[in-house]
């Protein structure tokens, strides 16, 4: 269900990403676990806080023009989900998957009008995510453009909520004990 939302470029609706999120998360309640884009809204929010308590929120702050800038260059092999950038990850051959040797194609949604409308939604939806989260104490957020530059940052504050894998090797996972 969810793919055809995705495919138009459309949100998946709440209840249908929440129940798929909940459902996986209930499977994973011994193990560490790390989101990515959820929950981006309040109501999503509120169901996760029903099944588990948060240690830690991250935002990163990229600037308007960084992330449309990021999205118009970034273009995908659709069978496989790899996904190319036109100015640090480009393919050998324009145009063209690395490994199928299949067209790629850039989705509707990451075409600049679509872009800025998508970027403009999500920020009005997730101030009161942000709001909640920050009541709570957990919510933290890294400021700019490059990830090498960002990344020791939440590194150190990671490092004080679970232990690295490889302490020596600040690109290496951590390994959580609780969620």
């Amino acid at each position: 269900m969810a793919k055809k939302y995705l495919e138009q470029g459309l949100p998946v609706p709440d209840s249908l990403i929440t129940r798929v999120m909940l459902s996986e998360l209930e499977t994973m309640k011994n193990q560490p676990w790390l989101l990515d884009g959820f929950p981006r809204t309040l109501a999503q929010a509120e169901a996760l806080d029903k099944i588990c308590d948060l240690d830690l929120v991250i935002s990163l702050n990229i600037p308007f023009e960084t992330l449309k800038d990021r999205l118009n260059t970034r273009w995908i092999h659709q069978p496989s989900g790899r996904v190319y950038n036109l100015e640090f990850n480009p393919p050998n051959v324009h145009g063209i998957d690395d490994i199928s040797g299949e067209p790629l194609i850039q989705q509707e949604h990451d075409k600049p009008d679509a872009v800025i409308s998508r970027l403009r939604q999500y920020k009005d939806v997730a101030k009161p995510v942000i709001e909640l989260y920050k009541n709570k104490g957990i919510f933290h957020t890294f400021s700019g453009t490059e990830t090498n530059r960002i990344w020791p940052y939440i590194y150190t504050l990671l490092s004080t909520k679970i232990t690295p894998v490889h302490p020596e090797d600040t690109s290496q996972a951590f390994c959580a004990e609780e969620h």
